[in-house]
């Protein structure tokens, strides 16, 4: 159901995951819509940036020295990360959404951006309420970063259009299915979600019950699009 939100910035952080230059370059990581996912992150930082909401950036850096390979990765030729490896420059973030140097950059060995132990910290240390997430691969890294935001007792509002998958489909399928299970949390476009980083309100949509989206393949994007 839609249903009108407002966020106190004071408890408000912003969460850009993966938006890295291996997503736009790298054969296994190319993601779809990734110029105006960008655009509408770089209006999500801006809008945060000028009305005080704390900034956190995710960046998955695989490093085998930090994390040892686990059983059945995928691995290189040379027996090192296929894909996201340390000291490549493709794991650096996308220049049109760069980290401010006072904002805190977390590399990660997962999906999740809470596996490199220290968001969750972060985050109550400033006694966050409302996480704002966007960012790649919406069944991946998002999917399980808002997994781990909710069990961490974080309300979630998802960016719809400031993610994406490796297709369409890919992404409007992971979004059906975080909606589906996303207690306590919203889903809001980036027009939406910018109103509420300024704090003025915005009508969203929220999640009263389990698994509203039963979709079909014949349905997806509609039920997408009511989100």
């Amino acid at each position: 159901m839609k249903a009108d939100l407002r966020l106190d910035l004071k408890r408000t952080a912003l969460l850009v995951v993966d938006l890295q230059e291996d997503q736009r370059s790298d054969p296994l990581c190319v993601a779809d819509n990734l110029d105006q996912v960008l655009a509408n992150a770089a209006q999500l930082l801006e809008a945060a940036r000028a009305h005080g909401v704390a900034v956190f950036h995710a960046a998955f850096v695989r490093d085998f020295d930090t994390r040892p390979p686990r059983p059945f990765e995928p691995r290189a030729d040379d027996g090192g990360p296929a894909f996201s490896a340390k000291g490549s420059p493709l794991v650096a973030i996308c220049p049109e959404v760069a980290p401010l140097a006072d904002e805190v950059v977390i590399h990660k060995n997962d999906a999740s951006a809470f596996e490199e132990g220290s968001l969750d910290g972060r985050l109550k240390a400033l006694d966050v309420e409302w996480l704002v997430i966007a960012g790649v691969w919406t069944e991946a890294c998002i999917a399980a970063s808002v997994r781990d935001a909710m069990a961490a007792g974080f309300r979630v509002l998802l960016v719809k259009d400031a993610c994406t998958s490796g297709t369409p489909a890919m992404h409007q399928t992971g979004m059906l299915n975080i909606a589906n299970r996303l207690y306590g949390g919203a889903i809001g476009d980036t027009g939406r979600a910018v109103a509420l980083l300024r704090g003025a309100p915005a009508n969203v949509w929220r999640n009263t019950f389990p698994v509203p989206f039963r979709f079909r393949l014949t349905n997806v994007e509609t039920m997408y699009d009511s989100l």
